[in-house]
């Protein structure tokens, strides 16, 4: 047995440290500007507009973080950052960050008020605007939210191209699209298909742009509504990836019992998360998720495959399973 250290504890109780300095690079653009060509420390200074006094330590921990790489005083990208913390390039991730900068880093601190009370800690607090009234009441707030539920479903979209049986099917609906990248990732993979993407109205705009850059305007429409009061349309496949979440139980249920009622004999749910380990011992990202959950919704929490399978098979739902699809994610089905 080896001897105890307290490393662990450490890195997990100082963790925020790496973790502001990241988001603080993504807002300051490093990424992107060493994107453009590698860059000594005065020319990164001046163009990041960074202070002498702290400069050499914010990149040298950039390079430490193995977020940079350095070669004779020269910075550049890893092949990682390059790849998805440009935002030039159509893989970009940085929208979750940059939401995570602006929003929940300043929120998390108020976690152990949210331990205590059980209640948000957003700009809902205290009876204030509720969080996506908020986001969707202003266009570039919304936008920015869409892009960065884009970059956190691309992965999860293209494991559910590939581990679902879409040549069983023809039509599909994702509940909550956002932006749209399910619908077009699946469409592109599976040309017989057709799709919907199901969202408040707001969301139209930044919908058909994305689906139009990518040529599938004449397989993927835009549907506006709220999913709890509208009727929702006739499809094969329901989709609902990072919405099950968001809400207390009752709407939980409530959501899956409409989408039951609205599938067809033989039709089929997808509900995708970051799905917590029945022994809930595991998946500390899908953990965490429920306490962001606390931290930003009045009733919405994370959970595991167990009980959401239990909940479809109590709206009627007659086979279900759980399949793992990239990193925390996981995705539960339901067949009508």
């Amino acid at each position: 047995m080896s001897a105890a250290t307290p490393e662990h504890i450490m890195q997990i109780g100082l963790g925020f440290w790496a973790s502001k300095t990241l988001l603080s690079a993504v807002e300051l653009g490093v990424f992107s500007t060493l994107a453009d060509g590698p860059a000594d420390l005065p020319t990164l200074q001046r163009t990041l507009a960074l202070h002498q006094r702290s400069a050499r330590d914010f990149l040298d921990s950039l390079v430490a973080l193995r977020l940079l790489e350095r070669e004779n005083g020269i910075y550049s990208n890893t092949p990682d950052t390059d790849l998805y913390l440009d935002r030039a390039k159509p893989s970009y991730i940085g929208g979750i960050l940059e939401m995570a900068n602006a929003r929940l880093y300043g929120f998390w601190g108020s976690l152990t008020e949210a331990l205590r009370s059980g209640e948000l800690q957003n700009e809902g607090k205290g009876g204030g605007e509720d969080l996506f009234a908020a986001l969707y009441a202003d266009p570039d707030r919304l936008r920015g939210f869409l892009t960065a539920m884009s970059a956190i479903s691309a992965g999860a979209a293209h494991a559910i191209a590939g581990k679902f049986p879409w040549s069983e099917y023809k039509t599909f609906m994702d509940l909550g699209s956002a932006q749209g990248m399910v619908p077009a990732t699946l469409a592109h993979d599976h040309p017989h298909l057709t799709g919907i993407g199901f969202d408040l109205p707001a969301v139209k705009p930044v919908f058909e742009e994305f689906i139009a850059q990518r040529g599938l305007e004449d397989r993927v429409r835009f549907r506006g509504g709220n999913f709890f009061e509208d009727p929702l349309p006739e499809v094969d496949v329901i989709i609902m990836g990072h919405i099950l979440h968001d809400w207390d139980l009752a709407k939980k249920r409530a959501l899956l019992g409409k989408a039951f009622d609205a599938l067809p004999k033989g039709g089929a749910i997808i509900v995708y998360d970051a799905i917590i380990d029945d022994d809930r011992r595991e998946n500390a990202f899908g953990l965490l998720m429920s306490l962001n959950m606390l931290i930003e919704t009045a009733g919405g929490f994370d959970y595991t495959g167990e009980d959401c399978q239990a909940w479809m098979r109590d709206v009627g739902f007659s086979r279900t399973r759980v399949e793992p699809l990239v990193g925390p994610d996981s995705m539960v089905i339901g067949f009508k």
